[in-house]
């Protein structure tokens, strides 16, 4: 079973973390949302309240397989500014584990300096925040052990990208057509 780690935070957004999250629980994966905040409930980037399974501060961190950065702005500062969330971010690229981001979220991996040379892609516009001007237009970029994705709606895509990744083609058809995409 892959274990998957998304922190959350006030402003986190709510289409990228529960979508992304109920498609990979799908899969028959342990999807853990890690409040880095404990585990109040978080305020999304349009006030849906979203109940983290976990502190993050608890978590065994590296005994998770892939690990999945949310955007939304709120979120993705949160992200960029939780010192636990930048080392985990440099650890998981060293050990070439899976990590994935969308929409502002590669924000988070920037400022980790694990995109330094590497493909991406995000919401647009936010690539200037980073100083670069070579977002891809496609929807999913993979490079490596890094899966970058544009935004809300793009999820499903980013998610199931996901599990064909580590679960196979097959698998992540059978997940495509129960959720009748």
């Amino acid at each position: 079973m892959i274990r998957t780690l998304i922190p959350i935070a006030d402003g986190c957004e709510e289409i990228e973390t529960v979508v992304v999250a109920d498609t990979l629980r799908r899969a028959g994966w342990d999807v853990v949302l890690a409040g880095l905040r404990g585990i109040a409930p978080v305020t999304a980037s349009r006030k849906v309240k979203i109940i983290p399974d976990a502190r993050w501060e608890e978590l065994d961190l590296l005994s998770f397989d892939l690990l999945v950065l949310p955007g939304g702005s709120g979120g993705t500062k949160a992200l960029c500014e939780h010192d636990g969330v930048q080392e985990t971010i440099r650890i998981f690229d060293i050990e070439e584990k899976r990590i994935g981001a969308i929409c502002a979220a590669p924000l988070a991996l920037h400022k980790a300096g694990v995109l330094k040379g590497r493909a991406f892609t995000c919401y647009p516009g936010v690539e200037k925040e980073m100083r670069r001007s070579d977002r891809s237009g496609e929807p999913v970029v993979i490079d490596r052990n890094i899966v970058t994705s544009q935004g809300p709606g793009t999820a499903f895509v980013f998610a199931l990208k996901l599990i064909e990744l580590f679960d196979g083609a097959d698998a992540a058809e059978k997940v495509r057509n129960g959720l009748i995409y």
